[in-house]
Order: C-alpha cells, then sequence, then structure tokens
C-alpha cells in the first residue's frame, strides 16, 4: 500500500485521477500523514501549477512502476477541446503539439491525433451559431442491462413506458414552444439511451410526431436516433423513424463475437446485427453509425480485428471504437474490479489496429473523448467516411454550443459565448421521478435556459 501526500493541494480530486492511471484503489491511500517510510510526498515545493504537480505524480509513479501512460497528465473527457484552445492562444500547430508533449507529458502519437482531428473539425464544420442549439432527447430503456453499462437503462413495463413518454411529450411541447419564443434554433435533433427502439414502432411514430409539431426543424442540419441493440430494430420500427425525419441511425453490434454476446448480456445474435443493417439499407438513411468496444471480457486481438473485418465489410458510415471503461455503476466493476487495469497492453494492440484498418478503408478519425476508468486509459475515436460525420458528436465534445438536454438523466448545457462558458441544468436521472417531478424540470429549463436567453438579448 502506498501512501501519497499530495501537499499544499485541498482539492485532490483531479490528481487522485491520474494517481489512479497507475495504481489500483487498493494499491494506494490519499493521506495527510507527513513522516512514513512508505509515505509519497507530492508537492513539497507548494506549487499552484496543477500542470508542475501532476508532472511530479507522473515522475514518480512512472519509476516506480515502470508505467509511462501515452495521454501524460490528461484526465480530461475533452483533450480535442483543449487542442482548440491551445491553438488559439499559441498560433501555432508546432507550438501546440511541443506544449502537448513537453508540459502534458503526452505521446507524440496521441498529440498528433488529437491536433489532426481539431484541425479535421475546424476545416469541415464553422463554428456554431450563438442562437442555435443541439437537441438530446434520452429514452432510459433497454431491453437488457450489459454487464459493463452505467448509463440510465431501464428494464420496465410496457405501462411504464407510456407514463414516461407522456412526461416526455410534455417537455418536449414546452422546450419546442419556448424555443421558438426565445429565438433559439434547432441545428441537430439526437435521441439516445438507454435504447430508442425499445419503444414499439407507434410509440417511435407519436414521439417523432410530437418532435416535428413541437420544434422548428426548418434549420435541422441532422437527425440521429440510436438503434443501438439489433435485437430491438425492425424494418417498421425504422420506417417510422425515417418517416419522422430522422437521417441518421446507429446500429451497435459492440462486438461479432457470439460467445463474447452472451458473456456481456447483449441478448443478439451476430446475425441480427447482419439483419438490422439490411433493413437499414431498405429503409434508407443517409448516415448509419457502428460502435464496437475494444477490451471486453475473454477476447484478444485477432478477436477484435474479426469484428471490424466483418463491421467493415458492412459498410457504416460512421464507426465508433469505445475502450471498455468499467465504472461504479456497472454490474463488471462486482464481479471484477481490478478488469480495466489488466486491459492495458491488449487495448493498445486493438487501437492500433483499429487505426490502421480504418484509415486503410477510407475512413478518418473526426472526434475522439475520454471516460473515466477506461481500459489503459486510453480513448474512444469516432471515425467516418467523408462528409458523413455527426454534427451532435462534434459539438457536444467541443462545448461551444447550447446542449438542450429533455428527458430523465438528460443536462442541458447553456453556453454563454461572450464569457466562454456553460451552465448546466440537470434533468433528475430516475425516470420514476421524472414523471413525478415533470412541473420542476419544465421550471428548470425556463430558470436556467429561457431567462437567461431573455437577458442576452435584452
Amino acid at each position: 500500500m502506498y501512501k501519497i501526500n499530495i501537499l499544499n493541494e485541498k482539492n485532490t480530486c483531479q490528481l487522485e485521477e491520474l494517481v489512479k492511471i497507475f495504481l489500483r484503489p487498493d494499491q494506494y491511500e490519499i493521506t495527510r500523514e507527513l513522516e512514513g517510510s512508505d509515505l509519497i510526498r507530492i508537492n513539497e515545493s507548494g506549487s499552484s501549477d496543477w500542470k508542475q504537480v501532476g508532472r511530479e505524480i507522473y515522475d514518480k509513479l512512472s519509476a516506480m512502476t515502470g508505467k509511462r501512460p501515452e495521454w501524460g497528465i490528461l484526465t480530461g473527457i475533452r483533450p480535442v477541446k483543449l487542442c482548440g484552445e491551445l491553438l488559439d492562444s499559441l498560433g501555432s500547430e508546432e507550438k501546440v503539439l511541443e506544449t502537448f508533449t513537453r508540459n502534458y507529458y503526452l505521446s507524440k502519437e496521441k498529440a498528433e491525433l488529437i491536433l489532426r482531428i481539431c484541425l479535421y473539425q475546424r476545416r469541415i464544420l464553422e463554428p456554431a451559431r450563438a442562437d442555435s442549439a443541439g437537441i438530446y432527447i434520452g429514452i432510459p430503456f433497454c431491453p437488457t442491462r450489459c454487464v459493463y453499462c452505467s448509463f440510465a437503462s431501464n428494464q420496465v413495463s410496457e405501462e411504464e413506458i407510456e407514463r414516461y413518454l407522456k412526461a416526455l411529450h410534455r417537455e418536449i411541447e414546452y422546450v419546442g414552444r419556448r424555443m421558438r419564443e426565445t429565438g433559439i434554433k434547432a441545428e441537430s435533433i439526437y435521441i439516445g439511451g438507454g435504447t430508442p427502439t425499445t419503444l414499439d414502432a407507434r410509440q417511435l411514430s407519436s414521439l417523432m410526431e410530437e418532435i416535428g409539431v413541437s420544434f422548428d426543424l426548418s434549420e435541422v442540419r441532422e437527425f440521429t436516433v440510436e438503434a443501438g441493440r439489433p435485437d430491438t430494430i425492425t424494418e417498421e420500427k425504422l420506417r417510422a423513424i425515417r418517416n419522422g425525419g430522422a437521417d441518421r441511425i446507429s446500429i451497435n453490434p459492440q462486438t461479432m463475437k457470439q460467445r463474447t454476446l452472451d458473456l456481456i448480456g447483449r441478448k443478439h445474435s451476430v446475425e441480427a446485427v447482419n439483419q438490422a443493417f439490411s433493413a437499414a439499407e431498405k429503409v434508407g438513411f443517409s448516415a448509419v453509425n457502428a460502435d464496437i468496444i475494444a477490451g471486453l471480457p475473454e477476447e484478444n486481438s485477432e478477436d477484435f480485428r474479426r469484428t471490424l473485418r466483418q463491421v467493415l465489410a458492412l459498410s457504416p458510415e460512421n464507426i465508433t471504437v469505445h475502450c471498455l471503461a468499467v465504472k461504479r455503476a456497472s454490474r463488471l466493476i462486482d464481479i471484477d474490479p481490478d478488469f480495466h487495469y489488466r486491459q492495458a497492453e491488449i487495448v493498445a494492440e486493438m487501437l492500433q489496429d483499429s487505426r490502421a484498418m480504418m484509415e486503410g478503408a477510407g475512413y478518418a478519425p473526426y472526434y475522439l473523448y475520454r471516460q473515466k476508468h477506461m481500459a489503459g486509459a486510453y480513448e474512444n475515436t469516432g471515425y467516418s467516411k467523408p462528409e458523413k460525420e455527426c454534427i451532435y458528436n462534434i459539438r457536444i465534445m467541443d462545448e461551444h454550443q447550447t446542449i438542450v438536454a429533455l428527458g430523465a438523466g438528460g443536462i442541458s448545457k447553456v453556453y454563454f459565448p461572450s464569457e466562454n462558458r456553460l451552465e448546466r441544468v440537470p434533468n433528475v436521472t430516475n425516470y420514476q421521478q421524472y414523471i413525478e417531478r415533470i412541473d420542476e424540470m419544465l421550471e428548470r429549463k425556463e430558470k436556467g435556459l429561457f431567462t437567461e436567453v431573455k437577458k442576452w438579448q435584452s
């Protein structure tokens, strides 16, 4: 057990996230002790620069463990956003790369990757208009819960889904009306979950109709629905989605190895993935995204390459390569709390393989984000065919546009352009509380979003 004292620092949360990349929770303790043979003293100089303190932690733990994490001292979710800020302030790609490698300890490969993505995004997408917003609508239901899942994902009766949809329709009507009245224009709409296609075709049609009636769609550039689980996809549901105006969907195999699907709690077959893609092609969408996961239980590098070859053969417009994240709310952490610590080496190989295979097939990395407790502390990367990038994904990671989130667990983020800051306006996560407290959710948006817009306009 290592005892680590981060001296002269009251808020150690961000720095402890860096410690967790090197050591498992049972291997260390953050302490205020000042003496001891096993004590690691950090920041004896009293520096107020978190980067300097982070580099000291990195150097000492790297020397102890032999590890040199490729993301250096960065623990944040949005490294591409940071890259953009550095590019604006430094004015030079060379200086950005030097800053990342020297000050943040990133590997040359990771520094070049996020700079490449940042430049790509700026080339294909202009800054968001001040009066624009992305719309997120959450459906917090799934047919089953995967072992790694930490999202709002409930298995409920048809009656409960109907109760939820009644409250959600009310929020959609209210938000759409207030957006019209305050002049906020929807640029993108994204229906996520959970698994939205847990709803039946009638419920999907009704939801899409409510969105079409409530929101001004005249300036919407893309409309995405996460179909997600292949076992929930039917042609009838896809037609309801497409007829309702959505032009993009996700079909998420996660893996094309049946043994793994059974192990992680995905109740679909590999053949169901192929059938879902065939149905999507028949219905006609401008873009289909497929998610796959690197580092799943019992999978080796060849399993992952085989999955990627099969997914590439289906030719989706977008493919997102996730690294397995084992979070506190997942069942996997109860089964094996150290799982993601052991996966670093194999996940690194999988990511290298995916980058080579994706780019060889004509896809380019267009957005990237990280999560806590990821295998190997690596990253999730979205790849796209030319001109098929998801605007919502780029905007939500860039954080220079208001995101209006509806439904249980939705967190709206109100962007103040003149101050370059965000304010969060959350809905409650529990779907039952959301139903019971829907009036409060509307009032939160009135105070936190629409009243603020009036101030900008006055």
